[in-house]
């Protein structure tokens, strides 16, 4: 079950300038450093629509570098000014940004492609995977706050108005973040469920009826758990698409597990049962078999045979169900992200 992930949101300050006086070095200043953060954000933004828009872990990766490079050509480039009237201060500052930046990217982000492959073998693993890009995305944020500052100083020194309007890209990569956030949050209480179905499957497969008990049980409490959590999650801008899909996908689990393994259930414990019978049975030899032991026998027969067919109804009904259930889930999500998340 592959989700969307792995979104850099280095919002960075790409302010429009006004000057009041005459002299505009002051202006000329800030406006090379301010192509540079255009450059950085436009290439952030190809990396984020990539990764809503279902690119290939291949192609995300290499706009992750894509990334990376750009904010490594912009602080070599910024390395090589000097502060406007000897004041180093503000160059100073993007520099370190920029050095933040890049070690995200390079390190941060590094180690959470890393993560992403072990990401679905636990809950616990997906959430410490999303807390990761938490994480980052906020030691970029902390860094931008701190930059912003400074253009604000630099700014009000000299005499220069900054337009607070943001531009176009700034602005999807802010309502992106949102919408990413959105469902991660949807996401993760999707994911405990089918985690949890996955380890009742495994222990179906296997045939292990206090393992079946004990998952069945536990998804019962996440399911409804997961339920409970949605109730309160308000639709995207009035789109219900995602948390109705999880909620249809929460039922289904509630069902399976309080109605659905019994039948599951009933059919090993029937098994079991016969093939401790018919060892008995066979132990016997013919002649001292009485009229009671092959009734019996034959009553197990037909238990067995009568379960095995329950059992195969229900497993092909549940499969039918369930795979159904996740493409529409899966659906939805490539749906929700294509609304809400520009190409």
């Amino acid at each position: 079950m592959k989700t969307k992930f792995t979104i850099l949101l280095a919002l960075i300050i790409a302010p429009t300038i006004h000057f009041c006086q005459s002299f505009s070095a002051p202006v000329e200043y800030m406006n090379y450093m301010s192509k540079e953060y255009k450059r950085i954000n436009k290439d952030t933004w190809d990396y984020t629509s990539a990764v809503a828009h279902g690119k290939s872990a291949r192609k995300v990766e290499k706009k992750r570098k894509e990334v990376l490079k750009t904010v490594d050509n912009a602080r070599k480039s910024i390395r090589k000014i000097k502060g406007y009237n000897g004041d180093n201060a503000l160059r100073d500052s993007v520099i370190s940004f920029l050095n933040i930046n890049y070690n995200v990217i390079n390190y941060d982000y590094a180690k959470i492609v890393d993560m992403e492959a072990i990401s679905e073998q636990s809950y616990d693993a997906m959430e410490a995977y999303l807390m990761a890009q938490d994480k980052a995305n906020a030691k970029l944020g902390s860094a931008s706050d701190m930059l912003k500052l400074q253009h604000d100083a630099y700014a009000r020194s000299h005499n220069i108005l900054i337009d607070t309007k943001k531009d176009d890209i700034s602005l999807k990569l802010e309502a992106a973040e949102k919408v990413f956030d959105y469902y991660h949050e949807i996401y993760l209480i999707f994911f405990k469920s089918y985690k949890q179905e996955s380890y009742l499957l495994d222990a179906i497969k296997r045939g292990d009826v206090n393992a079946i008990e004990q998952n069945k049980n536990a998804l019962i409490s996440t399911s409804k758990e997961g339920i409970e959590k949605l109730k309160p999650i308000k639709s995207f801008k009035g789109d219900p698409t995602i948390k109705t899909s999880c909620k249809n996908m929460l039922t289904f689990y509630q069902m399976e597990a309080k109605d659905d393994i019994t039948t599951i259930t009933d059919f090993y414990l029937k098994n079991d049962n016969f093939n401790k019978l018919k060892a008995a049975f066979d132990s016997k030899k013919e002649g001292k078999r009485t009229q009671a032991d092959v009734d019996e026998f034959n009553a197990a027969v037909n238990d067995v045979n009568s379960a095995s067919d329950a059992f195969n109804i229900k497993n092909n009904e549940l499969f039918t169900k369930r795979g159904g259930l996740l493409d529409k889930w899966n659906n939805s999500v490539d749906r929700f992200l294509d609304k809400h998340v520009s190409k």
